[in-house]
């Protein structure tokens, strides 16, 4: 079976699935909110409509307001890929925003998963 490339994927049917992540392990979805806001320059009323909306992560990301700079300063792996090594940019946000739902739901301070 042929596997989907992460920028055709529904944004909106994962994101419920990363903040259930994050609930899981003590944290809310105002956090996963919080993180995905920062990382894409949503407010919180953009990120409602966009979630309302059937949206790819492609579409999710290009119409992003304004992506953080220092999103280049998550570092590590996530599925065993190393977020810095992926060319895609689609890919790579996405994978970004995945590890730091994953720096969440594994008790990390807000102000250090921002870079703050």
């Amino acid at each position: 079976m042929a596997r989907t490339p992460i920028a055709q994927m529904s944004f909106t049917k994962i994101y419920p699935l990363l903040v259930q992540k994050a609930e899981r392990k003590g944290r809310t979805r105002e956090e996963v909110d919080t993180v995905t806001c920062w990382l894409t320059g949503y407010d919180q009323a953009g990120l409602a409509r966009q979630l309302e909306r059937d949206l790819t992560y492609a579409d999710f990301f290009n119409e992003a307001p304004a992506l953080n700079p220092h999103r280049t300063l998550i570092t590590g792996k996530i599925c065993g890929v190393d977020v810095t090594a992926i060319e895609d940019p689609i890919e790579q946000n996405a994978r970004y925003l995945d590890k730091l739902v994953d720096e969440l739901a594994s008790g990390r301070a807000i102000e250090k998963i921002l870079r703050a």
